[in-house]
């Protein structure tokens, strides 16, 4: 084997591990609104869960990729510990179909239509098509499927440069005594684990196993342990992953290395067993693409099989391992392994940002009823509630630059930015819902209260943002353009309310039927409840932006306002309803 040589292998695995890891990539963009609608359907069902992996993984062609953000979902709470036992098993069975993909460069014949199915023959095709697909694509749907075809198209050339570097290998006697050490099922054990713990993907090094199996120096005895040690090897990435996580995500890692290393274990076992009492011949045989390909499948296939039924043992062995404590384990809200699937991160941001908005909307309400009748434990309840809010403000904001970074379809974006938005002001809503009570601890300290028409004004217009609260959470939760639309109009109501209770209030001044000190309170109280009432008008406008795709709110509010009958119809009935 030549110094140009080496340097065509090099070139070839880089080429190889790169066409790997755009495919993966551009696949799970692709893929990932169904990989949000198998999550939601996951279930306690074994099978379910098993075949969701299975499925998951043959589509994103990395059982690395799909264990990582398992180990993000339990992390995150959008899956149990038990879902993700199942799904792992799954997933390594999805992992060989990669395997079965690159086999095809074994294919030889002199018949024309088989021909075609050799990858030297279509891939050409594929690069153009997906060369066309990116360039003048106008969609990132049509743009991701280019790269998924040029993605492959640079694998399958690195397969083909790799193997046409090796073919040399077999006539170098160190090489075949290697291959003849492999053959120690320890040794090959432990040299299929080192080589995937390096790479990190099972996939590219059985790719690189066939590739070397074209050098006809590896046998099948020797190439089998191997496959088996790669399995262990995969578990690497996500024990990687788990760092840092709650105990549950720790445990599915634990679990998914318990897993691939017992069902090693105990099918090294069997083999050795065959090997040494029975000598069948194929073990001596050399191995092809094929075969190398179908021990691995057959092997994934009976791991799962021996151990699926005994998951939920797998799940106490990792209690065990990892026993709970007294002490509260923390759960990330927002989990930064879900990024490498923007669909799945723009869902849990959705959820947290759901719990952002009931804890604002919650202290608004407490608030206004503090107005009334203060209590001193729900004071402190409103504070805590405004610190939670910056807090998920905090993160949500963060997580949500962080994905804006990453490649986003056009949807996932108009979401993405629609969020950023929201969080500004539900956080913004909780400020006001402490300025409210702020008011309640200056009224309780003067003991000052307000006169009896002024107290019927504020049930009135309290009344009125309450159902604004309501109506504006309703759009968002429940992604609601009905409700959105008459968000508006009840915004105006208030808006006018506030102007009218501000000169009746002037009026009693003059008349002395008010407290100058109440006055001052009153006419904060008006301000921040229509301040409020503003934040509620965003909130729905971006709820119907977002449905328009189309990010101008006050552009859209104006032309609603001026032309909409439905906006004249639910104005004029507010304005009936709270006497404006």
């Amino acid at each position: 084997m030549s110094f140009f040589d080496v340097l065509n292998l090099i070139g070839g695995l880089s080429l190889f591990l790169f066409g790997m890891t755009v495919m993966g990539q551009a696949l799970e963009r692709r893929a990932g609104n169904s990989l949000k609608s198998l999550l939601s359907k996951l279930t306690t069902n074994k099978l379910a869960g098993l075949f969701t992996g299975l499925g998951v993984t043959a589509v994103i062609q990395s059982s690395s990729a799909t264990t990582v953000m398992v180990v993000g979902f339990v992390n995150s709470g959008l899956m149990t510990l038990r879902q993700a036992i199942n799904v792992i098993m799954g997933a390594n069975i999805g992992t060989t179909v990669t395997a079965w993909i690159l086999s095809l460069a074994g294919i030889n014949s002199d018949n024309f239509i088989i021909s075609l199915f050799k990858p030297t023959s279509f891939t050409p095709v594929l690069a153009l098509a997906g060369l066309i697909l990116y360039m003048a694509g106008k969609s990132d749907k049509k743009k991701d499927t280019g790269m998924i075809l040029l993605g492959f198209a640079v694998l399958m050339f690195g397969m083909d440069t790799m193997s046409g570097s090796v073919s040399g290998l077999a006539d170098v006697p160190e090489f075949k005594q290697m291959f003849t050490a492999f053959s120690n099922p320890i040794l090959g054990l432990i040299a299929g684990a080192v080589l995937t713990g390096i790479i990190q993907s099972s996939s590219a090094s059985v790719g690189i196993l066939q590739a070397l199996s074209t050098t006809g120096a590896v046998t099948n005895g020797a190439a089998i342990p191997i496959i088996m040690g790669q399995n262990i090897g995969t578990c690497v990435t996500a024990l990687i992953s788990s760092v840092g996580t709650n105990k549950n995500a720790r445990r599915a890692a634990l679990v998914h290395l318990s897993f691939n290393v017992i069902g090693a274990t105990i099918w090294l076992t069997v083999f050795s067993v065959i090997k040494a009492v029975f000598a069948p011949a194929l073990f001596n045989e050399s191995a092809s693409l094929v075969s190398i390909a179908m021990f691995h499948s057959i092997f994934n296939v009976l791991c799962t099989m021996l151990l699926l039924p005994l998951s939920g043992l797998f799940e106490k062995l990792a209690y065990l391992m990892i026993p709970e404590t007294k002490q509260a384990d923390f759960t990330s809200e927002l989990d930064e392994r879900l990024l490498a699937s923007p669909a799945l991160a723009l869902q849990r941001c959705r959820v947290t940002l759901d719990k952002m908005a009931v804890i604002s909307v919650n202290a608004i309400k407490d608030a206004l009823q503090q107005i009334e009748q203060y209590d001193e434990e729900k004071a402190s309840e409103i504070r805590d509630a405004e610190e939670e809010s910056d807090h998920l403000e905090d993160i949500l904001g963060s997580y949500l630059v962080k994905l804006t970074s990453k490649k986003l379809s056009a949807d996932e974006s108009i979401q993405a930015t629609a969020f950023m938005k929201l969080i500004g002001d539900y956080e913004r809503i909780s400020d006001h819902a402490v300025n409210l009570l702020e008011s309640a601890e200056e009224m309780q300290a003067k003991g000052t209260a307000f006169s009896e028409f002024a107290v019927k004004e504020f049930e009135n217009i309290s009344a009125a943002l309450k159902e604004i609260l309501d109506l504006s959470y309703q759009a968002f939760s429940g992604n609601d353009l009905i409700a959105a639309r008459r968000t508006e109009p009840l915004e105006q109501v208030i808006d006018n309310l506030k102007d009218t209770y501000r000169t009746r209030h002037i009026l009693r001044l003059q008349k002395d039927d008010c407290s100058v000190n109440a006055g001052f309170i009153w006419s904060d109280l008006l301000s921040y409840i229509e301040r409020v009432s503003d934040h509620c008008s965003n909130i729905s406008g971006c709820v119907i932006d977002a449905a328009e795709q189309n990010m101008n709110t006050h552009q859209n509010l104006r032309i609603f306002r001026n032309s909409d009958e439905d906006f004249k119809r639910d104005f004029n009935a507010f304005s009936a309803r709270y006497n404006v």
